[in-house]
């Protein structure tokens, strides 16, 4: 269970960092969404359902959400209904993928809409493993939002925003890459679709973490694992939605948004994080240096145990980098707009090598056999700060 109270631990704040913000900006946010029609994509997503959360506050025009994931779309919808936050009128949902055929079709069949914001992407690490994830990232990434972008450049639009990572800066891994490679693709469109991104932190317990993994575990009674070493910036899932809301409507073209969090108070470890979530539980972590005992333990535990047992160690993976970073090289953030906002503005293009790729990895995928080191060259051609240590073991060969 996930209480406020463990939230406010975790984050060491109480309440959004952003609500300041959000309420400087109100006035902004009113005219610029009274009316509007936009398009969410890749709405079902943990940021992506958290965005549309709190787009639907505001008096919209129209309101489509698409998202490959029919599930999940379904109970984004039913969490809209039944609560406070009513859609407009004019809303539908869509189960269909950016990149697909029936995308295309989706597009050709609205009128423009006035902002497009875009939640669609492989965002794990270990999607590195085989060159076949890698490709589908790169595709999801990469090559679809480029088409997306080509297909809106033909008609009016206000502005685009497509998520980005802190893992995008001086990327350790091939996963950050991509989101470096979409932050050029995006600023390659700009003069003809004004766009905006925005780098940020873990969302805690967002679909597919750690910490997400944590509340899974303690339902099936297995052990909890994590590094000790690995030190991550996290937000709320509230706050990742108004982060990006403030981004899309509030900032300029070529712009990106990153939080004001400082290394010395907001940086925490997975494995204190796993102890906090422990003793919210109402458990006391027991500590094994062996994962083969703490699975023993987990499963011999009698009802009513209040121990429970964690594998902490340090890591040891291809593409884990010890700590993130907003700022790459060369780059200023501009604090003063925002209270807990940063914006660097005018980010660098590099149109050359950004083409080169593109054209590098369609080549690639229309050859008969893929090789994982061949797309990792291209992509260390393409993003040359891209500091990629291979460790020998991806982590689905860890607990």
């Amino acid at each position: 269970m996930i209480t406020p109270d463990l939230l406010a631990r975790i984050l060491r704040r109480k309440g959004s960092m952003f609500q300041e913000d959000l309420e400087a900006h109100r006035t902004q946010l009113t005219e610029s969404l009274t009316g509007a029609s936009v398009l969410v994509i890749g709405a079902a997503g943990s940021i992506g359902s958290a965005f549309t959360r709190e787009l639907v506050r505001w008096p919209l025009g129209a309101l489509r959400l698409a998202d490959p994931s029919e599930n999940n779309l379904v109970e984004l919808v039913r969490d809209l209904r039944a609560s406070a936050l009513a859609p407009p009128d004019n809303f539908a949902t869509s189960a269909i993928a950016l990149g697909s055929t029936e995308f295309d079709h989706f597009l050709a069949a609205h009128p423009p809409f006035d902002y497009v914001v875009n939640f669609a992407a492989l965002k794990h690490v270990r999607a590195e493993r085989d060159p076949f994830t890698l490709m589908r990232m790169l595709q999801v990434n990469v090559l679809a939002l480029d088409a997306l972008l080509a297909r809106l450049a033909q008609g009016p639009i206000t502005r685009f925003f497509s998520v980005s990572s802190d893992k995008a800066v001086n990327p350790a891994n091939l996963m950050g890459a991509s989101k470096a490679l979409m932050e050029q693709t995006l600023w390659q469109w700009s003069d003809a679709v004004p766009a905006v991104t925005a780098r940020f932190a873990n969302v805690a317990f967002s679909d597919g973490s750690l910490l997400h993994g944590f509340l899974r575990r303690l339902e099936k009674r297995q052990p909890l694992a994590a590094p000790l070493d690995v030190k991550r910036y996290f937000i709320s899932h509230a706050e990742a939605g108004q982060l990006c809301l403030l981004a899309s409507l509030t900032g300029d073209n070529r712009e990106i948004f990153i939080p004001r969090l400082k290394a010395e108070q907001d940086l925490s470890t997975f494995a204190e994080i796993a102890v906090l979530f422990l003793q919210e539980a109402g458990y006391t972590p027991r500590l094994f240096a062996d994962d083969q005992e703490a699975r023993q333990f987990a499963a011999a535990m009698p009802p009513g145990c209040r121990e429970w047992p964690c594998h902490f160690t340090v890591s040891d993976t291809t593409g884990e980098k010890d700590a993130e970073e907003f700022l790459g090289p060369g780059e200023q953030a501009d604090f003063s707009r925002y209270r807990h906002l940063g914006v660097i503005r005018h980010p660098t293009r590099t149109p050359e090598r950004l083409n080169a790729f593109l054209t590098t990895l369609n080549q690639l995928r229309a050859q008969p056999l893929w090789e994982l080191a061949t797309i990792s060259q291209a992509m260390e051609q393409a993003v040359p700060e891209l500091s990629h240590r291979v460790a020998g073991r991806n982590l689905d060969g860890k607990m």
